[in-house]
């Protein structure tokens, strides 16, 4: 059994505003966990707390185009994460970052917002031109993509209509199931290779879902998965070396 006097290292209490789907905020613990480990060796894990929606909940909330009351929930998981003794907060998942103004205006922690460490990676690899994939939330509202092109500098291409009608149905009927297509894996092949005929340089997988359906080998440029950045970005704030 390890030593009870082995000392431990100090870290910071994420907390993480998830269940939006579960099967994305799996990846995140999955992923922040082994980031911990990596970096601290050993039995190290991370320190963290989560409220996990039930997504039905805010789906039909989404469809109805009812932001308020979404955002709503989200300032009481922010609210109930901050009580709980978190030092930064963390929302899992692209789309509901709508909401991210409301929550980080409520709550005495810092938010990670999800757009940024993505952001900054591809800047720092050289690129301006970049597709947004997520849901259509995410591809035809301001939040996410003005985001990006305001505080970042990037041009951010998004699908024509029928490719994000395509784009946002396997996410919702697939993906956020854990239904994996092979079919569907062709038709997002397909609309990356659209974006990168438009101009492309690279494309965003602006939703926490889409990284389970592609990867490097679908695509002719790179792709950038918002969760995989998010985690690492998560890491290292938990961890004392970001600010």
């Amino acid at each position: 059994m390890p030593s009870s006097s082995a000392p431990t290292h100090e870290q910071r209490v994420i907390g993480l505003i998830g269940g939006m789907s579960w099967k994305s905020s799996a990846e995140y613990y999955r992923l922040i966990n082994e980031g911990v480990r990596t970096q601290l060796g050993g039995l190290h894990s991370a320190r963290c707390l989560m409220w996990s929606f039930d997504f039905a909940d805010i789906e039909v909330l989404q469809r109805l185009d009812r932001w308020d009351e979404a955002a709503s929930l989200m300032v009481d998981a922010a609210q109930r994460l901050e009580r709980g003794g978190a030092d930064f907060l963390v929302i899992a998942t692209n789309t509901m970052h709508i909401a991210a103004p409301q929550v980080q205006a409520a709550v005495g922690l810092p938010l990670l917002h999800i757009a940024d460490p993505t952001a900054e990676r591809i800047k720092a690899a050289g690129l301006r031109r970049v597709g947004l994939l997520g849901t259509a939330f995410t591809m035809e509202q301001d939040f996410y993509k003005g985001r990006l092109e305001r505080e970042h500098g990037l041009d951010v291409l998004v699908p024509e209509a029928e490719d994000r009608a395509t784009v946002h149905r396997i996410i919702y009927s697939e993906l956020v199931q854990g239904r994996i297509v092979d079919a569907s894996r062709q038709a997002y092949r397909e609309v990356i290779a659209r974006l990168v005929q438009a101009g492309a340089e690279a494309v965003i997988l602006g939703c926490t879902e889409i990284m389970l359906l592609v990867g490097p080998d679908d695509s002719p440029v790179p792709l950038y998965d918002t969760t995989g950045l998010h985690a690492e970005a998560i890491v290292a704030r938990a961890l004392g070396s970001a600010a």
